[in-house]
């Protein structure tokens, strides 16, 4: 039996809420380009507050002062995306996290995509849904 105290979940992790989005939301494609061109502007090093990446959408309360400096701004959220799936030009949320900071502002998992979807014209609740796929069958040998 191990007698060592349970360490503590990381302090990054310690009040997010995060959420898998089943089945994946799926951005079409003119949304997508809109989407993408306004998180751009509205990135953190240009006087804006996000910072979007091709796997993670970041959302901070406030512009950075310049590349690397974040100068205090805390995070709000981030949304997990993948480019190119599941056609070349649409892209998937797949998972959102809200840090404590963010849910203390009153940010859920539904506000922080529709903010970002909203230059799309789109709502978390209205994107269309990646198909699931049946299991395989079980392994027989």
């Amino acid at each position: 039996m191990d007698d060592q105290p349970a360490q503590p979940a990381p302090r990054a992790a310690v009040g997010e809420i995060s959420e898998v989005i089943r089945p994946a939301a799926i951005v079409p494609e003119e949304a997508a380009r809109s989407v993408l061109v306004e998180l751009a502007l509205r990135d953190v090093q240009n006087g804006g507050v996000w910072q979007a990446g091709p796997s993670l959408w970041s959302r901070y309360d406030r512009p950075w002062h310049g590349p690397d400096n974040a100068a205090g701004a805390e995070l709000i959220g981030r949304i997990h995306v993948a480019y190119g799936t599941p056609t070349k030009y649409e892209i998937t949320i797949y998972r959102v996290t809200v840090t404590l900071f963010g849910s203390q502002l009153g940010w859920s998992v539904e506000s922080l995509c529709d903010e970002a979807l909203g230059h799309g014209g789109l709502r978390l609740k209205d994107c269309p849904r990646a198909t699931l796929a049946a299991p395989p069958p079980p392994f027989r040998g």
